[in-house]
């Protein structure tokens, strides 16, 4: 027996979910979205970090400096809840607030020094973590894995 098998059986070995369901896409994505987000969301505050603060970082590592609402486009994070984020980032010397020189109503978000060892710390956070995710996978596996989640989301995302 498989051990994604074993979890889905009661203590006295009967299959506690209905093949029509197990065999649905939707509902596999569903139940692992859940368990993964669990695992990383503990992962991350053991580093004492949450998964927002990790996009905004990534962002504007990738990406260079910004404005709050283009760190709020790249990073998947709601405008009103950005200005939190960036406060507990900032408070912890991991991002810079200036102003804008072109416009002083807005502030232009960087990455700090402090941000970027902190983001190279979380990056090996996150590769043990997913590393636990994806460990019935062979390195081949999840290179494909994440190759086929990338296509669908891109599918479903175009245009939105």
């Amino acid at each position: 027996m498989i051990r994604a098998e074993a979890a889905d059986m009661s203590d006295d070995g009967v299959r506690k979910t209905p093949d029509r369901l197990r065999r649905r896409a939707s509902r596999l994505l569903s139940q692992l979205t859940m368990r993964s987000d669990r695992l990383i969301t503990e992962g991350l505050a053991q580093a004492d970090a949450r998964k927002w603060h990790y996009a905004v970082l990534a962002s504007l590592q990738e990406f260079g400096p910004a404005s709050q609402a283009e760190v709020s486009t790249r990073s998947g994070i709601y405008r009103s809840d950005m200005v939190g984020v960036l406060n507990e980032l900032a408070e912890r010397d991991l991002v810079d607030r200036t102003p804008d020189p072109d416009d002083r109503r807005r502030n232009v978000i960087t990455i700090s020094s402090r941000g970027r060892r902190h983001l190279r710390r979380l990056d090996k956070v996150l590769d043990s973590l997913h590393d636990d995710l994806l460990a019935p996978l062979s390195p081949a596996e999840r290179d494909q894995f994440v190759q086929l989640l990338t296509r669908l989301l891109d599918h479903h995302t175009r245009g939105s």
